[in-house]
């Protein structure tokens, strides 16, 4: 494919809004349900770690200014969520998370600033060891940290806790990533690998999402079904303790309404038949 500087920028920025707007709505979903269960904060850590590799890598690579900026405000959403798991799921103080989120970007902002400058002086002199290494790592975090996330789906026998839009947005990112990569010169594998790597285990949990969450619900309102019948059985009166209403008929014949006549000892029938026979 021909070289386009202009398809290759267009593209990568597109990517780069996926990838930056894909943690909003985890991050909102989390906030606005005060709960991450189900979301595995390893994911988004290791995700977040896996950034700091990437960025190293673009720097370096002067891959475009898209693809450059992306890793950095992926891994920052990645820490936003997170620190809302040590909130919500840790119970963590608002203080605690707080400091743990601004001293991880504080230390990841400052491992990948050293290492684009240990590194960069061995790519220039024709060394790219070292620059794949961090490719190759990032692709490698990425896939690792979806792992965790599959556990939780095992667990529960659905996916929640995760939004499917965030999955969703995140593998448009990935795709048109890989796509401006196709416009370049020539195409950078390792970084495309990374790309694919994003589609492809998004992808095994949309699937999932589509097979599993429609029988987790047929599955809950079965036994909502089954707790209704029980309850509804155990609310009805037994037979023995419904309420008898005697009446007099004709002759003096006591009846009863609405079940059997209460069982009496035989001296009480022979006294009703003496007093009848009197």
């Amino acid at each position: 494919m021909p070289a386009n500087p202009v398809a290759e920028n267009v593209l990568g920025t597109m990517g780069t809004i996926f990838w930056t707007a894909q943690l909003v709505p985890q991050v909102w979903k989390s906030y606005r349900s005060k709960s991450t269960e189900g979301l595995s904060p390893l994911l988004v850590l290791m995700w977040s770690i896996s950034a700091v590799f990437l960025g190293v890598y673009a720097i370096v690579q002067n891959l475009n200014i898209p693809l450059i900026l992306q890793p950095q405000l992926f891994g920052a959403l990645c820490l936003t969520s997170w620190a809302q798991c040590q909130y919500y799921g840790n119970k963590r103080s608002l203080r605690t998370c707080l400091a743990m989120y601004f001293g991880a970007v504080l230390l990841l902002g400052g491992f990948e600033a050293g290492m684009v400058f240990a590194v960069k002086p061995s790519y220039n002199e024709g060394n790219n060891r070292p620059t794949a290494f961090f490719g190759i790592a990032a692709s490698v975090l990425l896939s690792i940290g979806l792992f965790p996330q599959y556990y939780e789906i095992w667990k529960h026998g659905e996916v929640i806790g995760i939004s499917i839009t965030f999955m969703t947005v995140d593998l448009l990112g990935g795709v048109f990533s890989d796509l401006s990569l196709a416009f370049k010169p020539k195409f950078d594998v390792i970084a495309g690998i990374a790309y694919t790597l994003v589609v492809v285990l998004d992808g095994v949990v949309l699937v999932a999402a589509l097979i599993l969450n429609p029988r987790a619900r047929r599955r809950r309102r079965r036994q909502a079904r089954l707790v209704e019948m029980e309850e509804g059985g155990s609310d009805a009166p037994p037979e023995s303790s419904r309420a008898v209403t005697p009446r007099v008929e004709e002759g003096g014949a006591v009846a009863f309404d609405g079940a059997n006549p209460p069982i009496s000892d035989g001296s009480s029938q022979e006294k009703g038949l003496g007093a009848q026979d009197g």
